[in-house]
């Protein structure tokens, strides 16, 4: 075969397998007909520029856009696939409102007048609908069609870090990406947070003496990364007094792989209010010393002199313990039990001047009284071994 035609198959068989994930990933999730509602268009999809920049950095494989009617009414409604439950949850969070309330779809839904936001595993649904508690046949019909096709994981656990005190309802948001950690917080520190390091972000809003302050909790794999994000931003805003003077003042702290930054805060005093309730159940750090807490060496000595002690105690009574019933036994019940005579056997290593009597080789467990056994010495299994004469 010639190579300009093993290139061209090898091309086909490439474009087809795209044209076939293609078509997978853009398979229909919404369901024909939900709750007396049916679907009956599928409009063009044109998301705003922003919020798709910003949905792509939570993950975003694609969006389905559907219409149902019901006689003259009709809602819209917009299923975002994204690469896992972690950026669905991202993404569902970003898309809160702060009119919305919880609701009872999923453990992670809410609502407002005309609106409903469920996540459903790697799916958000996103509907306008008018009065949506009152149509909550036609949602669970909706969230149980996506359920089916929809694959579950692990959601983050950055929000449970986030103080509750003084926290405005609704306002955490996970975040994965500058652009939506821009839009969320001031000072533009997108870039400078450690997103290139695998980093995490939760923001949520605060109301304390009547000022609204912002919190953000950054969440880094490692000790020394967090550290060394914290110098960072020292370095390029102004954090704790640090860096640009001419910008809002910002105040943050570590604490072991965590940073927790505050904007809006008039000192130092007053952001430590928020900060000091950021912490991790462990605190480890790699610049710290480590404790030792080794035992005085007279207690060492003294421990080392008991346990010898008890080991002693414990042979001496297992001795006598192990004799004393050997004797009690023997004297209870003479030849009955031990040093049986039928069952004994000698075996003499002619260490002394005793000649060797190959007869005490062989031991006899028959019956007393009866005649003797004849033993056969000329057999394999019954040559005596005689190590000396």
């Amino acid at each position: 075969m010639r190579p300009t035609r093993f290139l061209s198959i090898a091309a086909l068989c490439a474009a087809l397998s795209v044209v076939a994930v293609a078509r997978a990933s853009g398979q229909k999730v919404l369901p024909n007909t939900a709750g007396g509602w049916t679907n009956v268009a599928e409009p063009q999809v044109v998301p705003d520029a922003t919020f798709e920049s910003i949905a792509n950095e939570y993950g975003l494989v694609s969006i389905e856009r559907a219409e149902f009617r019901r006689g003259a009414d009709s809602f819209a409604a917009d299923l975002y696939k994204m690469k896992d439950a972690s950026g669905a949850y991202g993404l569902y969070s970003y898309m809160q409102q702060p009119e919305m309330r919880r609701a009872n779809f999923t453990d992670h839904s809410a609502i407002s007048s005309d609106r409903a936001l469920v996540l459903i595993g790697n799916f958000v649904l996103d509907l306008q609908i008018h009065a949506p508690a009152a149509e909550s046949r036609t949602v669970d019909a909706l969230v149980a069609a996506i359920s089916a096709k929809a694959e579950t994981g692990a959601l983050p656990i950055l929000g449970s870090y986030l103080p509750m005190q003084h926290r405005v309802e609704y306002s955490d948001r996970y975040v994965e990406g500058p652009r939506a950690l821009d839009r969320l917080f001031p000072e533009n520190l997108g870039d400078s947070v450690g997103f290139n390091r695998s980093a995490e972000a939760e923001v949520a809003h605060y109301r304390i003496g009547g000022r609204d302050e912002t919190l953000l909790i950054i969440g880094l794999p490692t000790d020394q990364l967090a550290a060394a994000q914290l110098s960072e931003l020292q370095k390029n805003f102004n954090v704790n007094g640090a860096g640009s003077s001419n910008a809002a003042p910002l105040y943050a702290k570590r604490s072991a792989r965590l940073l927790a930054v505050v904007a809006g805060a008039t000192s130092q005093a007053d952001a430590n209010a928020l900060l000091d309730q950021v912490q991790m159940d462990t605190e480890r750090s790699w610049s710290e010393p480590v404790p030792k807490h080794e035992p005085p060496i007279e207690l060492m000595i003294e421990g080392s002199i008991v346990g010898a002690l008890f080991i002693c105690v414990f042979a001496l009574v297992a001795g006598l313990s192990f004799g004393g019933v050997r004797l009690l036994v023997k004297r209870v019940a003479p030849g009955k039990i031990f040093d049986r005579k039928e069952d004994l056997q000698v075996l003499q290593l002619g260490l002394g001047s005793k000649p060797i009597n190959s007869d005490d080789f062989y031991g006899y467990s028959g019956p007393t009284g009866g005649p003797p056994t004849v033993v056969d010495k000329n057999l394999p299994d019954r040559v005596a071994l005689r190590i000396f004469r």
